[in-house]
């Protein structure tokens, strides 16, 4: 039990001093390569005693408190989202093992053409910000999407660049940068016809995916949500 445990302890301290000190980007990526440590300390070893241990490094939930705890954040949420749900600015809901996911319309958040959150959205992201800090067990996933007009790859550019920037905002208002990792998906998941500006609209978006750190099922947490 040792081993692994020094081994899971050098390893992380390790990725973490090798991002560079000046990197922005350095408490998002260092929030992916933790997890992708405790992802290989799990997968390596099958042992009950080694995922308690990465369990109780990260914060896990026991299985029991797993859907009360996240019942709460979601409780919370929505008391704090109240008004953006009213304006259709985004919705909550749960997506399977727990998980909660916000939806957030891309054009109540930034400029078109634009990886800049617009100052007048960002009250929305604080108040996500001031729920999740209080939720420490979950990993959020961050994850940016556009509509299909220009090129499929600069879309996946201004998408990724779109869900980075919401994740430094939250890591700036105070979301610990280990839980956050963020990804773009461009214009490959569609939720609604290009051909038309409302299904454009609906297409550009970012969402926020929450899942909770389950005891003996830590990688799961680490896991992007499944594309589509």
């Amino acid at each position: 039990m040792q081993q692994y445990r020094t081994l899971l302890a050098a390893t992380a301290l390790t990725l973490v001093v090798g991002c560079a000190a000046d990197d922005p980007n350095r408490s998002a990526k260092r929030g992916a390569l933790l997890g992708a440590v405790v992802g290989a300390v799990i997968g390596n070893q099958g042992s009950s005693d080694t995922q308690r241990y990465a369990g109780a490094a990260v914060g896990a939930l026991a299985g029991g408190a797993v859907g009360s705890y996240m019942d709460r954040q979601r409780a919370d949420l929505e008391n704090s989202l109240a008004g953006e749900q009213q304006r259709d600015e985004l919705k909550i809901t749960e997506v399977g093992d727990n998980a909660l996911r916000i939806g957030i319309a891309s054009d109540a958040t930034f400029a078109v053409d634009s990886a800049e959150l617009q100052t007048q959205y960002r009250p929305t992201y604080r108040k996500i910000a001031d729920v999740l800090r209080d939720y420490e067990q979950t990993i959020v996933h961050i994850i940016g999407h556009t509509d299909s007009t220009g090129s499929a790859d600069y879309n996946m550019r201004l998408s990724e660049r779109r869900a980075e920037s919401v994740g430094l905002y939250l890591r700036d208002r105070g979301v610990e940068g280990d839980r956050l990792i963020y990804d773009g998906r461009g214009e490959s998941e569609s939720v609604a016809s290009n051909e038309t500006e409302e299904g454009r609209r609906q297409n550009r978006r970012v969402e926020i995916i929450i899942k909770p750190i389950v005891e003996g099922e830590e990688r799961e947490a680490y896991t992007p949500p499944p594309r589509t």
